[in-house]
C-alpha cells in the first residue's frame, strides 16, 4: 500500500510539472514577440484594494521588466479619495460618473493621489525589484489638460477641476524605461486654462483631476506603446448585459464605436480608453478582469488570452 501512495505522489508530482513546462513553453512565443514592446497599464479596481491581488500584480510587473518588455502604470485612487474626504467630513458628489472637484478637494485628490496611493504602488512593486518610480502627471508637463464639462441630459455641467488632456509629453517617461524603470504616474494634470484666481494666479497653476483609463489612453499612444492594457472589476465587455453574461473576446473599433452609445456609465470611460488607444496607434487594447489573479500575465504570454481585446478596423 505504501508503495502504490508512493507511485501516485510521484505521478501527481511530474504531471505538475509538465503542466508548468508547458506554460513555460506556451509562453515562448510570446516572450519573443513582446521583447522590448511598451505595455501601458492602468490600474485600479479589486486589484488595488485586495492584498493578494496587490501582491500579484506587482510581481507581474516585475516579471514583464525581466522578460524585456517596459511596462508603465497609470493609476487614479476614487476609493481612497472619497474615504479621505469623508474623514475631513467633506461630502463627495458626482455628476455624470465624475467627481465634482472643488479647489477645496482638489487639495485632497492630490495628496491622496501622489502623496499616498502612489507611494503605495511604488513601495509594493519595489518589494520585488528596485525598479518602481512614482510621479505625478503635472511633473515635467507630462499631461496637460483643459477644463472638461459634464453632459447631463443634454446639456453641459461645470463639474469644477475636472480635465480633459489636450496634450502628452512624454519625453520624461521614455527616458525612464530606457533606463529600466518602470513608471508609476496619477491621474493628474497640468491645466493651461484654469480660472484666475483673486491674488491673480491660475491659468498655468491650476491641476486638473483626470480620468485614469483616458489617462492611460493618452499616455499609450503618446509612447507608440503595443498595448493598452485596463484592469476592472468585470470580465471585460459584455455582449448583451444584463441579459446576458457572454465576454465579447475581441471587436474592432468601428464595432465599439457603435456599441459605446448602449454601454453602462461605468464601462464607458474604460471602453472609450480602448477605442482612443486603437484609433490613436496601438495595436491592441484590453479590459481585463482585475479579481483574477496574475491577470496581466495570463493575458500576454498564454494562447487563450482572457477578457476583452480591441482593435483597429479591420477589412
Amino acid at each position: 500500500m505504501t508503495i502504490v501512495i508512493q507511485e501516485r505522489k510521484d505521478a501527481a508530482r511530474r504531471a505538475a510539472a509538465t503542466a508548468k513546462a508547458g506554460t513555460l513553453i506556451e509562453a515562448l512565443p510570446w516572450l519573443d514577440r513582446f521583447h522590448g514592446e511598451t505595455v501601458v497599464i492602468k490600474y485600479g479596481g479589486h486589484a488595488m484594494t485586495a492584498e493578494e491581488l496587490r501582491a500579484g500584480f506587482a510581481q507581474d510587473l516585475v516579471f514583464l521588466k525581466h522578460a524585456g518588455l517596459r511596462p508603465v502604470v497609470v493609476h487614479g485612487g476614487g476609493p481612497q479619495v472619497t474615504g479621505h474626504l469623508d474623514r475631513l467630513g467633506i461630502e463627495s458628489e458626482f455628476t455624470a460618473g465624475l467627481r465634482v472637484t472643488t479647489e477645496e478637494t482638489i487639495d485632497v485628490v492630490r495628496m491622496v493621489l501622489n502623496g499616498k496611493v502612489n507611494k503605495d504602488i511604488v513601495g509594493l512593486i519595489n518589494r520585488y525589484g528596485p525598479y518602481a518610480v512614482g510621479l505625478s502627471g503635472e511633473d515635467a508637463n507630462l499631461f496637460t489638460a483643459e477644463r472638461k464639462l459634464a453632459s447631463v441630459d443634454g446639456q453641459f455641467v461645470d463639474i469644477g477641476l475636472v480635465g480633459e488632456i489636450t496634450s502628452v509629453d512624454a519625453s520624461m517617461i521614455k527616458a525612464l524605461l530606457d533606463d529600466g524603470r518602470i513608471p508609476v504616474v496619477s491621474s493628474l494634470a497640468r491645466g493651461t486654462d484654469g480660472p484666475v484666481s483673486t491674488d491673480g494666479t491660475g491659468g498655468a497653476n491650476t491641476v486638473y483631476n483626470v480620468n485614469a483609463d483616458t489617462a492611460a489612453a493618452a499616455l499609450a499612444v503618446a509612447l507608440k506603446a503595443h498595448k493598452l492594457v485596463v484592469l476592472t472589476d468585470v470580465e471585460g465587455l459584455y455582449r448583451d448585459w444584463p441579459n446576458s453574461d457572454e465576454v465579447i473576446s475581441q471587436l474592432d473599433s468601428g464595432d465599439l464605436a457603435k456599441l459605446l452609445p448602449s454601454l453602462s456609465a461605468g464601462m464607458i470611460p474604460k471602453m472609450e480608453a480602448c477605442l482612443t488607444a486603437v484609433t490613436g496607434g496601438v495595436p491592441q487594447a484590453h479590459v481585463l478582469d482585475g479579481r483574477l489573479s496574475h491577470a496581466i500575465l495570463l493575458e500576454i504570454f498564454t494562447d487563450s488570452g482572457i477578457g476583452t481585446m480591441v482593435i483597429g478596423d479591420t477589412p
